[in-house]
């Protein structure tokens, strides 16, 4: 029997929180399902992390950026009427359009999950997109990984509770641990490593984090900090950096390629985003034995165990500075509050659950309807 044709489609199919997640779930199930994704910008860089058993091709988007509505309602519907997949999954804002051409076609089942908000919705949601939200997704499955994100789909999108579902982000906790080789930094100076893994994005703020160690630098605290990310922010972070007088205090490390060992060479991990919800890279930090400075964001208190949360901040750079220098002051604080994160990633973000709880609704949503053609001879699988 040929295995359910699952058409993903995101905003962008470079690195990040929701790419990642499907990345893992998709090896994890090998040929379980088949999958053809649509990068609405044409990125590709999560293709790198799936597995060559997973069957899986990448789409042409059918729409182009600035297109009006109707026309990228036409050319959406025209790729769902040929290729007939089994399962239509769309990914946060960007791909609302796809929800709202598949309202054209109620036999179609539809799972749209949604991770966060862009900065540009970092301060409040933009009315008309909780109104297109409520249309859109009303008759649709809605997963959603954070607290926040359930309560805004419930109370705010105003959409059925029973169609909606809070399934948490989780990990390999075999991979990211505190044993095992950690990258070689070759950073000078001394004092504990200060570390965050982030994409280079608005959201992410981190001449925050910059402007809050320029604070603590002045005060004579010694350590050094790693940045591990890329984006268009890049150039001027780096030139923020100068401005501030980090100079080699600071390491841009770019890209990574082995994400476990770059937590392990840190001894803090610090988050300075605007607006976040779930973020793995906090998961993967705790999972790692690390304490967190965090600004209050998302489900970041719900997240971090008991003894980490004094340590959250608000949105200031004096804020995050305040509640990162105990830490880099008191080795055997850190040491504490790491042991309690990684206990609390052990008996809380373990990604086998995870997996479970979407390969469970997966199933159910598909079921609701009869199998469907899927095979077209323009997908070319893997």
């Amino acid at each position: 029997m040929t295995p359910p044709l699952l058409l993903h489609v995101y905003p962008t199919f470079d690195v990040g929180g929701a790419q990642v997640r499907f990345s893992a779930l998709a090896n994890r199930f090998g040929a379980r399902w088949r999958h053809a994704v649509v990068s609405l910008d044409g990125g590709e860089g999560c293709l790198e992390r799936i597995a060559p058993e997973v069957p899986l091709s990448m789409l042409p988007s059918p729409t182009r950026k600035g297109e009006s509505l109707p026309r990228a309602m036409v050319n959406i519907g025209k790729l769902l009427h040929r290729l007939k997949p089994d399962l239509l999954v769309t990914s946060n804002w960007g791909s609302i359009e796809w929800a709202l051409a598949r309202l054209a076609m109620p036999g179609l089942p539809h799972i749209h999950t949604e991770d966060g908000f862009g900065p540009e919705e970092a301060a409040g949601q933009i009315p008309r997109r909780m109104l297109t939200r409520r249309i859109a997704l009303r008759r649709s499955t809605v997963v959603l990984p954070s607290t926040i994100l359930l309560r805004a789909a419930r109370d705010t999108w105003h959409l059925p509770p029973s169609r909606l579902h809070h399934i948490p982000n989780g990990l390999d906790l075999t991979r990211f641990n505190p044993e095992g080789p950690a990258a070689d930094l070759g950073m000078p100076g001394e004092g504990p490593v200060v570390g965050t893994v982030a994409a280079l994005r608005a959201e992410k703020n981190l001449g925050r984090l910059l402007r809050a160690a320029a604070l603590l630098r002045q005060e004579g605290l010694a350590f050094r900090l790693v940045i591990f990310g890329d984006g268009s922010e890049r150039a001027g972070l780096e030139a923020l950096t100068r401005e501030l007088g980090l100079g080699e205090a600071v390491r841009f490390a770019g890209h990574l390629t082995n994400p476990a060992a770059a937590y392990r060479a840190m001894d803090l991990f610090v988050l300075s985003s605007d607006t976040e919800q779930m973020p793995f890279s906090v998961l993967e930090a705790m999972a790692t034995g690390l304490p967190v400075a965090s600004t209050d964001a998302g489900d970041i208190h719900a997240m971090l165990s008991a003894e980490n949360q004094p340590y959250i901040a608000t949105k200031d750079d004096a804020a995050l500075a305040t509640a990162m220098r105990p830490l880099l002051q008191d080795a055997a604080l850190r040491k504490r509050l790491g042991q309690a994160n990684h206990a609390k990633a052990h008996r809380d973000y373990d990604q086998e659950t995870m997996f479970q709880a979407h390969a469970a609704l997966i199933e159910r949503v598909c079921r609701r309807q009869a199998p469907r053609a899927g095979t077209v001879s323009s997908v070319a699988w893997r």
